[in-house]
């Protein structure tokens, strides 16, 4: 799905489906991407080690094959948002997000770059132009551009409203494992007090038709977020999904062969929440 498919879709109340891309640095995983049935993906650089040279490599093949390239930059800065734009991403993931002015200068620049300068800080606080036509061009120039906005912490999630009122806004993100944290209860994702603050920021969120993006590992986990009112579903990485499948298929060749099970080494999940 392209970008601005994407965006209609989630306006118009619906829901879109990706995983995050820890781990995948090559373009040589075209051909199971194009088959894995992904709207879009968010290709990680604030956990991950990536340059900017991937980054536009696998923002170029994702386009190839019809999936939306969303770039989890690794702070909420807008220079990192522009690198992003211009390494081919059609959206940015800021994460972290807790005040009203790391808002509006990354949305700004996600919705009007490349203005810089003191030409940007106008149109962004006072929505004021070199021109008409200067807008008018912007405007079309990103008008796939998408800007999830990272709530992961309690003082986020009270700033919620004052952040939702800087507009254009396309998508809030939930961090479970730094929300947990800063509730005091980390990992902790089938509590009540962590479910509430999902309730919370999905009713919030939503009377404003703003979608929100839960990062869960689990089906179970990412299951009751939309039951929960999540519909920018972002569920798992590559990484835990080629771990995934290596256990369940050995474990049938195992269990199916004459030598049974009970040699076979202890599942273990060794990826890494971020």
């Amino acid at each position: 799905m392209n970008a601005i498919d994407l965006k209609e879709r989630l306006r118009g109340g619906g829901m879109v489906f990706g995983c995050m891309l820890s781990a995948i640095g090559t373009t040589r995983f075209k051909s199971a991407l194009a088959g894995s049935t992904l709207d879009y993906v968010v290709i990680d650089s604030e956990h991950g080690s990536r340059d900017r040279k991937e980054i536009q490599e696998l923002s170029g093949m994702l386009r190839e094959i019809n999936i939306t390239p969303i770039v989890r930059v690794p702070v909420p800065m807008a220079h990192w948002v522009a690198m992003a734009l211009d390494a081919g991403a059609a959206g940015v993931l800021v994460p972290y997000c807790e005040t009203v002015e790391e808002v509006r200068d990354t949305v700004g620049t996600a919705k009007w770059h490349p203005l810089k300068g003191e030409y940007l800080r106008r149109a962004i606080a006072e929505g004021i132009f070199p021109s008409a036509r200067t807008q008018e061009y912007l405007a079309n120039r990103r008008r796939e551009s998408i800007v999830i906005i990272g709530i992961e912490s309690e003082p986020a999630q009270r700033n919620l409203d004052a952040i939702l009122d800087v507009g254009d806004i396309d998508g809030i993100f939930i961090g479970p494992n730094d929300m947990t944290t800063s509730l005091g209860i980390p990992d902790e994702t089938k509590n009540p007090k962590y479910l509430d603050v999902i309730r919370d920021v999905v009713a919030r969120a939503g009377a404003r038709n703003v979608p929100v993006m839960v990062h869960h590992q689990n089906v179970e986990d990412s299951l009751a977020a939309i039951e929960l009112g999540a519909r920018f579903v972002l569920h798992s990485t590559d990484g835990r999904f080629m771990q995934g499948a290596m256990q369940d298929q050995f474990a049938r060749l195992r269990q199916a062969s004459a030598r049974g099970d009970a040699d076979a080494p202890a599942r273990r999940d060794t990826i890494e929440t971020v």
